[in-house]
């Protein structure tokens, strides 16, 4: 079971990045729906649970080493392989500079602290972690997990109204129809391009299928939970969410100055180790000789301070929808595969 609860941490640790601890991912993809934001979560967390399996699956039995390699089973002209292979490794540095962003973004809205400052001070950290062995940062998530899990319940039952949750999940806006089901398809098709690469990575800590069955659960289970704890402490918030940069930071404020800095802890811990694994993970994709590793690291570090000045919010609204899209490629052609009897 410990090393069950291993994986659980590390792949939990990996999807929850500055988007989700901030909130802003849960209301423009969930909140903003009501209710049906609600049953959104649910069928995310579903399609994340499945490609978890799916991807357990093949990379065990397949013997799968790497991204490019698992990519292999399904495209198998080069060309092909080579384009695809590119535009996810594009999607992962386009992450890296949102997390970079939203590292900013909190140190201008929590101490006024213009957000360049952040984004540059984050950079430069990433930049000679890159430099140094960071295999063991997996590890790191098995702290900050529980953590963050913990500081979000305790922050939770202080801050919702449970009396009023009932009025909440009761809320239809209008002129949503059908578009809830996408955005809950698209949240959990993005999210699957920067969990492969960590599930892959698993492989070997898993030994069967009922391993990879029971990782898959409680993957789903971790996912609802804490996406309910952040949607109902949204509806705490009087006023036009769409003005906060980190809605959930905001709330947690309201609350005490030491839930604040809880808060605030664990959410930079979350970007930091988030930012780290997309950025290690990138060069490693890109740069065949060590040389080229120091030159791609400046490279990804400046150019992520430059990019950060877009905006945290809107880069998250703008581009993870676009490669929503991207994954649902990859979610089709995983299902088609299928396991040895």
């Amino acid at each position: 079971m410990k090393k069950i609860l291993k994986a659980v941490f590390v792949i939990i640790g990996t999807l929850i990045g500055a988007g989700f601890a901030s909130g802003q991912e849960i209301y423009i993809f969930f909140y903003q729906y009501g209710i049906r934001g609600i049953l959104g979560i649910i069928i995310s967390s579903m399609l994340l649970s499945f490609v978890t399996y799916k991807v357990l699956n093949i990379s065990k039995e397949k013997e799968v080493t790497n991204y490019k390699s698992f990519l292999n089973k399904f495209i198998k002209q080069e060309r092909y392989l080579e384009i695809f292979n590119s535009i996810m490794n594009i999607f992962i540095l386009i992450t890296f500079y949102i997390m970079i962003a939203g590292f900013g973004a909190y140190f201008e809205q929590q101490w006024g602290i213009h957000a360049l400052i952040g984004s540059t001070l984050l950079a430069f950290i990433c930049y000679f972690v890159f430099l140094r062995d960071v295999s063991g940062l997996i590890k790191v998530s098995q702290y900050i997990v529980p953590l963050l899990i913990g500081s979000l319940l305790l922050i939770g039952m202080n801050v919702i109204d449970f009396r009023n949750i009932f009025e909440m999940i009761h809320y239809v806006p209008e002129n949503t129809s059908w578009k809830w089901i996408l955005d809950s398809v698209l949240y959990g098709s993005y999210n699957t391009i920067l969990l492969i690469p960590v599930l892959i990575a698993l492989r070997n800590l898993i030994s069967n299928r009922k391993e990879q069955g029971m990782i898959s659960v409680l993957t789903a289970i971790f996912i609802i939970f804490l996406s309910f704890i952040v949607f109902f402490m949204l509806g705490k918030i009087n006023g036009n969410i769409q003005n906060l940069e980190m809605p959930a930071v905001y709330v947690a404020s309201k609350i005490s100055p030491i839930f604040e800095y809880l808060y605030g802890f664990i959410i930079l811990s979350s970007i930091l180790t988030t930012s780290i694994s997309l950025g290690t993970s990138l060069l490693e994709n890109i740069a065949n000789t060590k040389e080229k590793y120091k030159q791609y690291a400046i490279l990804i570090c400046i150019s992520s301070i430059l990019v950060s000045n877009i905006g945290f919010s809107n880069l998250v609204n703008l581009l993870y929808p676009i490669f929503g899209y991207i994954g649902l490629v990859q979610i089709i052609k995983i299902s088609t595969q299928k396991s040895k009897s």
